[in-house]
């Protein structure tokens, strides 16, 4: 069984970085959880850290690949137009009464790769129909939410092809606990050093008050106008029930909101995008009045146009954020095929919906008063990849002065 493939401490190192660093579960704070059947162990040890720390209850949602399979092999046409909202109506519910959120990442990449591509699209935007009442609660940062990741066998097959399942479980494990930082000493204080990195980097930028990011390298000549107002967050943040928490493990950006109708120029992806079941390769656009007008794609690229077509705000950028080319993740090699991992290894542009906390005094924003500033509204929100050690970033001030931010890919 490839579940002995994985270091038992530190897959509760993991548990215990997602409780007290993830999240900060507080004491009585219930807690929601999803995750791939595969990753039950992990689910396991998390919901014992959780009680450990006077969480409140913890209610775990599993979602099975071979019962997804058998929806596209056998429902009736119109079964892909319609959501489980009565679950999500309860998530939502969940959270505006105060609990937290836990997502274990780890499905199989490729898993609807065969299916009706026309399907896979319209079940998503059922999904996210009935999803956006408890997503919003969670881009907006009413609560504090976190995101880890499990080494389950069909994603290891997919990175690791060529290795038994055992060894691609355990090289898997082994790059995911690294990138989490959990085979330290001392975890727990490696993820607090970290923060304080990040935490340095975002200070710089939201002094410097740059208008626009000037993004230049093979492919890419693109000016990302910022939103009035921006605010640049990065690693742990506090959300609005108080509470500091890190969205996601790992993490290696700072990241902020585009103004929505202020990006002008053409940028091309430099990892491959993994979406639903579909690898999306060789991405290029060009925008103009901050809106997608152009956009190809050497594999995959019928799927771009359809999530470039999900809605009004689906052509648009929701957030930009920096990464280093020697990041951890970038350094180990690997393609995850997973958004979670490989947009850590790059600067990435999203499209889509962005977050209200990448504001100044976000908290107290209505949606109108975020759209008037610039920030995007979309149900859909997609990272990918522009960034590598060929790519110069400069910081264009109001006044059109220049700052070098990046050269090559690193800080500059």
């Amino acid at each position: 069984m490839s579940a002995s493939a994985i270091d038992p401490v530190k897959l509760e190192k993991l548990a215990e970085v997602a409780v007290k660093i993830g999240l900060d579960l507080q004491k009585g704070q219930d807690l929601v959880v999803t995750a791939p059947m595969a990753a039950a162990p992990l689910v396991r040890e998390i919901t014992k850290h959780a009680y450990k720390a006077g969480g409140g209850l913890v209610t775990t949602f599993y979602n099975d690949e071979v019962a997804t399979l058998a929806r596209y092999e056998y429902a009736a046409d119109d079964n892909f137009d319609r959501a489980a909202s009565w679950l999500y109506e309860g998530m939502a519910k969940a959270y505006a009464n105060g609990a937290a959120r836990l997502a274990v990442s780890g499905d199989n990449p490729m898993l609807l790769s065969q299916q009706d591509p026309s399907k896979v699209a319209r079940a998503n935007r059922a999904m996210s129909t009935a999803y956006k009442p408890a997503l919003e609660k969670i881009s907006n940062f009413d609560i504090n939410w976190n995101i880890v990741s499990y080494p389950n066998p069909s994603w290891a097959r997919q990175i690791f092809p060529e290795l038994s399942e055992d060894d691609a479980v355990r090289k898997l494990a082994d790059a995911i606990f690294a990138a989490s930082r959990v085979d330290r000493e001392d975890p727990v204080a490696a993820w607090r050093e970290h923060n304080a990195a990040l935490h340095r980097r975002s200070t710089w930028l939201n002094e410097m008050r740059f208008s626009a990011l000037h993004f230049k390298g093979p492919g890419t000549d693109l000016t990302v106008g910022l939103a009035d107002g921006h605010e640049w967050h990065g690693g742990a943040s506090m959300a609005k029930n108080g509470v500091t928490c890190n969205p996601n493990i790992p993490t290696e950006e700072v990241f902020t909101t585009p103004h929505a109708l202020r990006v002008e120029g053409v940028a091309s992806s430099t990892k491959p995008l993994s979406h639903q079941g579909t690898l999306i390769d060789d991405i290029q656009v060009r925008f103009e009045g901050g809106r997608i007008v152009e956009a190809k794609a050497s594999k995959g690229e019928a799927v771009l146009k359809k999530v470039l077509e999900t809605d009004e705000g689906a052509s648009r950028l929701g957030e930009v954020a920096l990464v280093p080319h020697s990041s951890p993740i970038s350094a180990s090699g690997l393609l995850f095929y997973n958004t979670l991992f490989d947009e850590n290894a790059a600067c990435h542009i999203a499209l889509g919906q962005c977050y209200s906390k990448c504001f100044v005094g976000g908290a107290d924003l209505t949606s109108d008063q975020i759209k008037a500033q610039g920030g995007n509204s979309s149900l859909i929100h997609i990272d990918w990849m522009i960034g590598s050690g060929e790519v110069d970033i400069d910081g264009v001030a109001a006044d059109g002065t220049r700052t070098p931010v990046f050269r090559k890919g690193e800080w500059a």
